[in-house]
């Protein structure tokens, strides 16, 4: 059983091992000893923060844990409000048309249009599994956990939900869009521009960007390609949230022109569907496997669970060994995601 907790003191070396595995474009675990230290400090915190009524700076950083091993084997993590300590930055896709009346001329032309419009949004970010518990429905538990804790206690998130998708780059790190603005205007490569981007060093960024929009097809051929692609390992956590009803709006990553996707809260599928119900417990159950949280922030948990339900979805009979994962007793209330 694969169970969902918030990251603790304790997980350093874990959150190291998967921002190692993760690889060149994931910029939100960057090998870095003292900012990995930092958002598991600054999620502890974000758990205990009692009476919230509105978003502010907390980001929730939880880790996948194997029950029979007790090891941390993935991470997934929601920060509350983007662009508070840091500028979040981003490329809008703008259509504009050049046309000429005496020429009969009308040329459709596309540009790129440097922001930070996404500022205040809550987003889903860092979801990553070590590839041998890639099985089963354990992808879906890390991504879909963070829809269940914002549907139980939604004054702690934005109205939108946005979600960065990796961009297109080889094994080396090289990512075609960011080499036509390294030559053009950084001079420093992807994986180091990714690196202090996730560090927290963005001030390169606002220095070196060019501040006026670029026009498209003034780019290399391969650069224009790879607008708006995702990178091949990025396709399945972008089909889930397509399914949860994201879409992109035109924007797109900065480094390496990945898309932005984006969904209104109340509108999210798994927000939309779960439900709460009453815990009865017995020693096993066979029924449905249905993704299950407890309602707790500080001591949040989730699993995927069989479970028996009665007819007015009220009550749910769950096993004592998934009652003991998710810390809940007879007559808790658990909240529940039967379409996973």
């Amino acid at each position: 059983m694969l169970i969902i907790r918030p990251i603790a003191l304790a997980d350093y070396s874990a959150l190291h091992r998967c921002a190692v595995e993760s690889g060149h474009g994931f910029t939100s675990l960057p090998e870095n000893e003292e900012l990995l230290n930092y958002r598991i400090e600054h999620s502890v915190y974000s758990f205990a923060k009692a009476d919230i009524t509105a978003p502010t700076d907390e980001g929730y950083l939880m880790v996948g844990i194997d029950s029979e091993s007790g090891v941390a084997v993935g991470t997934t993590a929601i920060e509350a409000s983007v662009g508070w300590d840091l500028p979040f930055y981003s490329y809008h896709i703008d259509t504009i048309v050049h046309s000429s009346r005496r020429l009969g001329v009308n040329k459709i032309v596309k540009l790129l249009s440097f922001g930070n419009n996404y500022t205040g949004c809550s987003e889903l970010c860092s979801l990553f599994l070590l590839p041998r518990f890639r099985e089963g429905l354990n992808g879906k538990l890390m991504s879909k956990c963070r829809f269940l804790m914002m549907a139980e206690h939604p004054e702690r998130f934005s109205s939108t939900i946005i979600a960065e998708m990796r961009g297109v780059s080889d094994e080396q790190g090289n990512s075609p869009f960011w080499q036509w603005l390294q030559e053009h205007f950084f001079g420093i490569d992807f994986t180091l521009a990714d690196y202090l981007a996730g560090s927290g060093h963005k001030g390169f960024i606002a220095d070196l960007m060019p501040k006026l929009p670029i026009y498209v097809n003034l780019l290399s051929k391969e650069a224009q390609a790879v607008i708006g692609q995702v990178h091949d390992k990025t396709r399945p956590a972008l089909k889930i949230l397509e399914d949860e009803g994201f879409t992109c709006r035109d924007y797109v990553d900065i480094f390496d022109a990945g898309p932005t996707v984006e969904c209104h809260l109340k509108h999210i599928r798994s927000v939309r569907n779960s439900f709460s119900a009453k815990v009865i417990i017995q020693d096993k159950v066979h029924g449905m496997s249905v993704l299950v949280s407890n309602t707790s922030v500080e001591n949040f948990r989730a699993v995927m669970a069989d479970v028996l339900l009665d007819e007015d979805r009220e009550n749910v009979m769950i096993s004592s060994e998934a009652a003991k994962a998710l810390l809940v007793d007879n007559g808790d209330r658990v909240r529940i995601l039967v379409n996973h």
